[in-house]
């Protein structure tokens, strides 16, 4: 498939950023980001490839997969400085799901997607970045992660400035995207705001039905977010792509053990 038969580059220039729908498009894409903290292209990947995606991907997803389990804070740490360890800004919860990773899909439409030069220029370009590059670890670069009836990955910040998602495959009910805009920022940490959320009583979160097909960019640094628990026999099914500023970049040993349970050594 060439790359316009996968993508609506239609809809979405992204191979044209310099064209005048290209920069309407990169226009519109950083309104949503400064006032949602996300942008989203719906569709952007056309329906019979959408079908191709998964064909080649839900065998290894049930036969392949790592079942991750993993009862965290919100902010994946073992503790905060100056917390007390039973402050509830650090309550528990459960993420599970389960997931592939790049070196387990290498030839797949995902990982083309995820390479496609014009893909980061246009993600650099909203972002306001020079460049962005894909990532070096043959593991983390691409993650494929499903999440089965009444899984779910809580509430969390993420380390990374933003992260980029392609929802392959939505369930039939729940597994929505849920977040809450800037509940701390980089001077106020919010230990009390993130109790008030953890506790349900933050009336500022935002609830985000995606449909298949759709990339979600979102700014998750400072901004809680999580997805509800799927119903149903369709698992939510979904991509991540991990760009950086700067080349090269991998996981250190103990993170992929961690997240994929085996480390690139043993990939190799």
């Amino acid at each position: 498939m060439e790359m316009a038969e996968i993508l609506d580059l239609d809809r979405f220039p992204i191979d044209d950023l310099d064209g005048p729908q290209g920069r309407e498009l990169i226009a519109h894409c950083q309104e949503d980001l400064e006032r949602r903290g996300l942008f989203n292209l719906a569709g952007l990947v056309r329906p019979a490839a959408l079908e191709a995606c998964l064909a080649e991907i839900l065998p290894t997803l049930e036969t392949e997969a790592h079942y991750h389990s993993q009862w965290h804070n919100i902010y994946f740490l073992d503790g905060v400085a100056g917390l007390d360890p039973d402050h509830p800004a650090l309550r528990r919860a459960e993420t599970c799901n389960s997931k592939i990773c790049a070196d387990q899909m290498a030839d797949s439409l995902v990982c083309r997607i995820y390479e496609w030069p014009p893909l980061a220029a246009f993600l650099a370009r909203v972002m306001g970045k020079p460049r962005l590059h894909v990532m070096a670890d043959p593991l983390a670069r691409v993650n494929v992660m499903t999440y089965t009836h009444g899984q779910a990955l809580n509430w969390h910040f993420d380390r990374s400035e933003f992260t980029t998602t392609l929802l392959l495959q939505a369930p039939k009910k729940g597994g929505a995207f849920q977040y809450r805009p800037d509940l701390r920022s980089d001077d106020d940490p919010n230990y009390d705001g993130v109790a008030r959320l953890l506790a349900g009583q933050d009336d500022q979160v935002h609830t985000l039905p995606l449909t298949a097909g759709t990339l979600n960019v979102f700014k998750g640094k400072n901004t809680a977010h999580r997805v509800t628990p799927p119903e149903g026999d369709i698992p939510r099914t979904i991509a991540v792509f991990s760009y950086y500023e700067q080349p090269g970049v991998r996981f250190g040993a103990a993170d992929q053990l961690q997240f994929y349970g085996r480390t690139e050594a043993a990939a190799g």
